[in-house]
């Protein structure tokens, strides 16, 4: 008896034909059962050591520390959300320190100041003295609302931004879900391969027996050996594909994919299938692509609010408090006190900037418009794929069991019918029609069982509960 293990915990029982000839029934029992394919490994060499018993959220986990595309959006999400916080400091005053010292070449007159008394007037019009020290602090406040809009929309684009980031966090999800339940399916079909190789060479024992009594034609032995030929064949097939799967998930979560591994049997049968309204609501408020769209619509608005503010006048406030004077010192000159401040206030107003502004506006209207088009299609496919992926998860429990039914049939076939052959009452041919039958069943298996898997799993990603 041959067990295969899937990690929803669905146990598939493929029992060879036991009424077979002696011979063959001996041969049967001694084949060594093949291992659950969650389980099956690749032969290491060296010292490796063995990832064992890999579960689905840890493949998830290590797959997000891995992946490049994940990252790239990690990075992304956080530079939105610093241009949302360094937008916000715009609207907030400034403070800074300044020092100077400036020099300037006198002009050869005297004059009696305050500050310093008798001193040489400096030759540049512009500058007080010929030596002067500013040591001041400035705070400035800038009061626009092309900076409130533009803050708006930059912290949009940061909510934007984290919800693409979950939407790269739910394709990462897809993909490892689709390698992870890929390797148990190769694995599977490879234990299937190997079942229906060794049920093809002891049909091949067994009509060389039958040839040895004069009971069977030499056509039969020579067809079953070509059976035997092409399910070998098929066999190394299997074994290529499932190690192909299993680099393809090893590329998803180790540094280097050759790292040996076992993936975990989670012992569970899959939950049933919940309501569709149930669906419908976690989709419409779980959804990243939907939260993605509207975020680049409020952006979108922003934007134009953001063009259209340039129409208006802004304004600037200045406080400058600190020291401007021909010495370092508090007090300069007969007690003149250095220590002062001086404030300003300044407003722009736009009078001509040869329709810049206009134009602006317009640009920032028509990506209005395209941000619009792109939420209505986000909410159209939504509830499409919605739709789409719980009728494939419904149909996909309901063909599991039907397949199960195949493969139990397809196994009393293959009985009956060797018990015929053996009876001088069926043809060679139709042995080797019940064996491919019945692997044609079980692949059929693996199929649905992979299937009700990933669609599964893929409804639950939609919904955010994976």
């Amino acid at each position: 008896m041959f067990l295969f293990r899937s990690s929803g915990g669905l146990v598939l029982s493929l029992a060879c034909c036991a009424a077979c000839s002696a011979g063959f029934s001996a041969a049967a029992q001694n084949l060594p059962p093949a291992p659950p394919p969650s389980q099956t490994a690749p032969a290491t060499t060296g010292a490796t050591p063995v990832q064992a018993g890999i579960t689905l959220d840890q493949a998830i986990q290590a797959a997000m520390a891995n992946d490049p595309l994940f990252a790239a959006a990690q990075a992304h999400s956080g530079s939105a959300r610093l241009d949302a916080s360094i937008s916000r400091s715009a609207l907030l005053p400034n403070a800074t320190s300044q020092g100077i010292y400036l020099y300037t070449q006198p002009n050869n007159w005297v004059n009696k100041d305050a500050q310093q008394g008798a001193r040489e007037l400096p030759i540049f019009i512009a500058n007080n003295s010929i030596h002067e020290y500013t040591a001041q602090i400035l705070l400035n406040q800038t009061i626009s609302l092309a900076n409130i809009a533009n803050y708006r929309r930059n912290r949009a684009l940061a909510a934007q931004a984290g919800a693409d980031l979950e939407s790269a966090r739910r394709d990462l999800v897809a993909r490892v879900v689709a390698a992870y339940f890929g390797v148990i399916d190769a694995a599977a079909r490879a234990g299937v391969a190997k079942r229906a190789m060794d049920e093809s060479h002891n049909f091949v024992d067994l009509t060389q027996k039958l040839e040895s009594g004069r009971e069977v034609a030499r056509a039969d032995v020579v067809k079953a050996d070509l059976e035997y030929q092409q399910r070998q064949r098929e066999w190394s097939d299997a074994q290529l594909a499932a190690d192909k799967a299993r680099l393809d998930l090893g590329v998803l979560l180790f540094p280097d994919p050759r790292t040996p591994y076992t993936l975990a049997d989670e012992g569970q049968p899959p939950a049933p299938l919940p309501d569709e309204s149930a669906v419908e609501a976690a989709a419409s408020h779980n959804n990243p692509d939907l939260r993605s769209a509207l975020e680049a619509m409020r952006a979108a608005r922003d934007d134009v609010s953001a063009a259209r503010a340039a129409y208006l006048p802004a304004m600037t406030f200045n406080y400058t408090w600190g020291i401007d004077a021909p010495q370092v010192a508090v007090n300069g000159y007969d007690g003149v006190r250095n220590l002062g401040y001086s404030a300003s206030a300044t407003i722009d107003l736009p009078l001509w900037d040869w329709f810049a502004t206009h134009d602006r506006v317009r640009q920032s209207e028509l990506r209005e418009q395209a941000a619009q088009a792109a939420l209505t299609n986000t909410q159209r496919q939504l509830i499409a794929q919605l739709q789409e992926y719980y009728d494939e998860a419904r149909v996909a429990d309901q063909q599991v069991q039907s397949l199960r039914t195949s493969v139990a049939t397809a196994q009393e076939s293959l009985h009956l019918t060797r018990l015929r052959y053996r009876a001088g009452e069926a043809l060679a041919l139709e042995v080797v029609d019940a064996e491919n039958s019945l692997a044609q069943a079980e692949d059929a298996l693996a199929d649905g069982l992979l299937r009700s898997r990933v669609t599964r799993a893929n409804l639950e990603t939609l919904t955010g509960a994976l």
